[in-house]
């Protein structure tokens, strides 16, 4: 499938699913953006160190396995 194909299908799919007004209106509050996300994205990254990075994984899955382990109200 071409990309022009794939846009085509999709455009389609959001019409079926939500209508062609809505459909507009999805498509405005998405936007393209601006910048240049994979140059921000570059200085983001930079900025943490790879301790960091694992650092903050470590924490994050403590946090969802306690979540899982404590009693449900």
């Amino acid at each position: 499938m071409t990309p022009t194909e794939l846009r085509k299908k999709g455009y389609q799919a959001l019409v079926d699913a939500l209508g062609q007004i809505d459909t507009i209106r999805f498509l405005q509050q998405t936007g393209w953006g601006v910048g240049d996300y994979t140059k921000e994205r570059e200085q983001r990254l930079n900025q943490v160190t790879r301790e960091e990075f694992w650092q903050d994984v470590q924490r994050l899955r403590a946090r969802k396995a306690s979540q899982q382990n404590s009693p449900q109200l």
